[in-house]
């Protein structure tokens, strides 16, 4: 397979000479940098911690060795301000008023917590009721909680959007594609829009897209939310999710049944149900407000320096994590040392392509896991003004299952970005495919959407699954298995064994699409119809 691209033949208005050719992706760069990060004396890198100070610390030392100057006002780092909440009692949901009365345990039965920054919340003797998925979309004319004030109660949720077992991409909620809707950061939103005091996701593996393991990883640790003013009392008091298991015996002991009740929210002009139930639980926080930091280097336009091209990558993971065999450390070897190590490697390559016309961001993020918060900071308070933003390309676990074929596109239909990542694609002979599991909300979790949703034209793909040793099935099966034993896992460790021949390719798209961007004249725009289009089209007047 030709892996070579000729960009000056491909994109019209780069201004690169005919015969010019990518530098190679330093793939020594990749390994090191991976490794290092993914290392147990980086204690899992959670953000507000002593992993984080040696995480920040070796990301400026390769930025500055990479050729980067410094991003921020002549230093490295921006203050991302964070509060952590760490429970310090063992809560248990208590549900009375049914056939039977139940009691939830942490961990095994649900996990819970709180985005409200005070040392104690309860919620006693609060109406159950089930909001089907939870929307409230005018647009679309739909409201799970019409008819009925949830003020003071507490709602049971579903996760996904009404459609997502659709085969086809259409329909009032995207079909098979998860819209925001159906994400479970926009479920809490609502509830707390809503008014009310506690608000339960019922798990399930599928909708949701990962194991409860990952749900009860991912929530049984210290939770940093971004530290405001107001300290987030406008949210419910508690917020989980229950397993599949126990939600059936919440429905049972109300009399209904969760399939029946599921079937009903599917269809347009569903109502909340009141289950006749009264729901409890106290939660005692721990509270520590500490910033963390954005690491943020940048190449200099030689031609119009105030004009700019962004790379993102997280540099956070779990930190110190459920343990498994013994092992606590949860060391994000693929999610997302890996991509960090892609920054760094881009970093290099551009120094070697000479330098670019535009200014090159590159953006090491903090606390995405915790649900996007470094990048939300930086899109809402940016170092380089958006106006002036072209677009740019994020990355979230590199491919490292082997060489593919093809490429998996996150968000098909967005914006014009995708042509250009189709040409350079087509140029190695690779084949751009919708995402296979758009059901899964990809395009939702993680850092380009901060920058998407306020009008940024960013790119988000993935290695694909046809595989060039052991097509497809291979691909799919390596997929699966990464995301069933692996994904925030402690088990996410770095592997001397590992095929990066994917993970330099695709590499070489994302050095062709920022080169792209960097060197040409354009301002990518979101297709007709994108829920991002009109903030973009805003912000021409103030270029």
């Amino acid at each position: 397979m030709v892996r070579r691209l000729v960009l000056a033949a491909l994109l019209a208005g780069v201004a690169l000479p005919a015969t010019a050719a990518p530098p190679a992706i330093p793939l020594d760069t990749l390994k090191t940098v991976t490794k290092t990060l993914s290392q147990d004396s980086f204690e899992g890198r959670a953000p507000a911690t002593p992993g984080e100070d040696k995480t920040v610390a070796y990301i400026a030392e390769r930025f500055a060795a990479a050729g980067l100057k410094p991003g921020v006002r002549g230093g490295w780092y921006q203050p991302v301000p964070l509060v952590e909440l760490t429970l310090k009692n063992t809560p248990a949901i208590t549900v009375t008023g049914g056939r039977t009365p139940l009691s939830f345990a942490y961990k095994t039965d649900m996990v819970i917590g709180t985005y409200r920054v005070v040392p104690q919340v309860a919620v006693e003797s609060s109406d159950v009721v089930f909001v089907g998925y939870g929307i409230n979309a005018p647009e679309k004319g739909w409201n799970d909680y019409a008819g009925l004030d949830v003020k003071g109660k507490t709602v049971v949720i579903l996760v996904n959007d009404p459609d997502w077992q659709a085969r086809a991409t259409t329909g009032l909620f995207d079909g098979r594609a998860m819209t925001y809707y159906g994400r479970w950061t926009y479920k809490f939103e609502e509830a707390a829009r809503q008014g009310a005091a506690m608000a339960l996701i019922v798990h399930d593996t599928a909708p949701a897209a990962y194991g409860f393991n990952v749900v009860r990883s991912s929530w049984s640790g210290p939770q940093l939310e971004t530290d405001e003013k107001g300290d987030h009392l406008d949210q419910s008091a508690a917020v989980g999710w229950l397993t599949n298991e126990a939600a059936r015996k919440l429905f049972a002991s109300a009399g209904k049944d969760l399939d029946t009740l599921t079937a009903a929210a599917k269809v347009k002009g569903f109502r909340p149900v009141p289950l006749g139930l009264k729901a409890g639980v106290s939660l005692e926080n721990g509270i520590r407000r500490q910033a963390s930091r954005n690491v943020i280097g940048i190449i200099p336009g030689s031609t119009t320096p105030d004009e700019y091209v962004l790379y993102s990558a997280h540099w956070d993971h779990l930190g110190r994590c459920e343990p498994v065999n013994g092992d606590d450390i949860c060391n994000g070897a693929v999610d997302n040392a890996s991509g960090v190590a892609g920054l760094v490697a881009l970093a290099e390559a551009f120094r070697a392509g000479g330098p670019p016309k535009r200014s090159v961001v590159f953006l090491a993020l903090t606390a995405e896991e915790s649900g996007t918060l470094g990048s939300e900071y930086y899109a809402n308070n940016p170092v380089y003004p958006r106006a002036k933003t072209v677009g740019g390309a994020n990355m979230d676990s590199l491919n490292l299952l082997g060489d593919p074929r093809d490429i998996s596109l996150v968000g098909a239909g967005k914006s014009d970005l995708e042509g250009l990542l189709t040409r350079l694609a087509t140029a190695q002979g690779r084949v751009v495919k919708p995402e296979p599991t758009p059901e899964k909300g990809f395009y939702y979790r993680s850092d380009h959407f901060s920058f998407a949703k306020l009008g940024v034209p960013m790119i988000y793909f993935d290695g694909g699954d046809d595989l060039v040793k052991g097509g497809v099935a291979a691909g799919q099966k390596a997929k699966a298995a990464y995301e069933a034993t692996r994904y925030h896992a402690p088990s996410d460790e770095y592997d001397p064994e590992w095929d990066w021949s994917g993970a330099v390719h695709d590499l070489q798209l994302y050095y062709g699409i920022g080169r792209a961007l960097a060197d040409g004249g354009t301002w990518p725009k979101w297709n007709p119809g994108s829920e991002f289009r009109a903030v973009r089209d805003a912000s021409e007047a103030a270029r």
